[in-house]
């Protein structure tokens, strides 16, 4: 079997020098990078002792967007499908939990207060299931993840794809925004919603609180990385970038691409949700701003800077651009657009690979493979 151009059904070779290695070596080539890995880990799990609380929170947003960045990873990376939609169903989460937060802090019979202030008398009959935590944590999942099933079986079963995809899904962010907005009764407007106090039974704002829903995120950022990278090694990943790379071909060999596509689409859709849930607990907010077709257009972005076909470039970059984008829109409001207009065009002139293709490139140079030596391990 051939993988990045080296026969591994062979012989195992050492990252640095190619040559076969011994079973000493090879358990020390990939216990280094583990125990990198690992120490990355847990100094990111110690976090809230090393930066501010106001660092901590913006790190926790932004660990959550990259549980949407990876979940693009397997969408357009290894699948080849580029959605500019990806902020409807990080919507769909974040409303979900949102919703539940607004009537988990009400009495009996009372009703949320932007609805009061539209003249409703009575909650909206598709508010009421989400009175039950456990209707709104499914709700964060299966909501997103039904819509994209649908969505994407109707589409990819026609044969659409490309460019006619990626503006059907922008579509379809323009529209979900736009429905948002003109529900102003039932929805909270351009506005959304916001103020919560609460969730499941948790008060928010403490500590206490911030301190442990970080740690959740970190870990589901962890175990989404691992869960994914074993699902883009086994058969179906490899079956989904031969379908990326080839689809007639994978026809003419039997396979049907369709229901590979739908479930790396439904995939990238239950992770959006839940990073739409997980970014509403820390910025206290949801509202169609973060859903509509700027915001998903600046998801993409945050992957193709950091490399589509690596789920730790998606996340190095999701943290890069919004990093930036938190300093430079502080300083320059007006100038974050155009900042991300030009670094979005510079990555795809000149770094196509994003981040983590600059290190592939880096490492493959002489000084690079040295560097890589003293990291990884091996002899030259």
């Amino acid at each position: 079997m051939k993988e990045d151009g080296m026969d591994m059904g062979m012989r195992k070779e050492t990252p640095l020098s190619g040559g076969p290695v011994t079973g000493g070596m090879a358990r020390a080539a990939i216990g280094r990078p583990m125990a990198l890995w690992l120490a990355l880990v847990a100094l990111a799990a110690l976090a809230p002792w090393l930066v501010s609380a106001y660092e901590l929170n913006l790190l926790a947003r932004f660990l959550a967007m990259a549980l949407l960045a990876m979940g693009l990873v397997l969408v357009w990376g290894q699948g080849g499908v580029l959605s500019l939609g990806q902020g409807v169903f990080f919507g769909l989460g974040g409303y979900a939990i949102a919703m539940h937060m607004k009537l988990a802090a009400l009495g009996d019979g009372d009703l949320p207060d932007f609805m009061v202030w539209s003249g409703l008398d009575a909650l909206p009959w598709w508010w009421v299931p989400f009175k039950s935590p456990l209707v709104a944590l499914l709700g964060v999942v299966l909501v997103p993840g039904a819509l994209a099933a649908l969505f994407s079986w109707a589409v990819f079963r026609r044969r659409v794809g490309g460019v006619y995809f990626a503006l059907i899904t922008q579509a379809l962010a323009l529209a979900f925004a736009t429905l948002l907005i003109s529900q102003q009764p039932s929805t909270g407007g351009f506005n959304g919603l916001t103020d919560f106090q609460t969730v499941m039974g948790v008060e928010l704002g403490t500590p206490a609180a911030n301190h442990g829903l970080y740690w959740l995120t970190l870990a589901l950022v962890v175990g989404v990385f691992v869960a994914l990278r074993a699902l883009m090694a086994s058969r179906y990943g490899t079956l989904l970038r031969a379908i990326r790379d080839g689809e007639n071909r994978i026809r003419f060999l039997g396979y049907d691409p369709t229901p590979f596509k739908v479930v790396a689409f439904t995939i990238g859709a239950v992770l959006a949700g839940l990073a739409g849930a997980l970014f509403t607990l820390h910025a206290g907010v949801v509202s169609p701003a973060l859903v509509g077709v700027v915001p998903s257009i600046e998801m993409v972005i945050w992957v193709a800077v950091g490399g589509r076909n690596s789920l730790a470039g998606a996340v190095a970059g999701t943290l890069a651009v919004n990093l930036a984008k938190d300093g430079v829109s502080s300083a320059f409001p007006d100038l974050w657009l155009y900042a991300l207009g030009l670094v979005f065009v510079l990555v795809v002139t000149l770094l196509p690979g994003g981040l983590a293709g600059l290190v592939a490139d880096t490492t493959a140079t002489p000084w690079g493979k040295r560097l890589k030596s003293l990291v990884v391990g091996g002899s030259k």
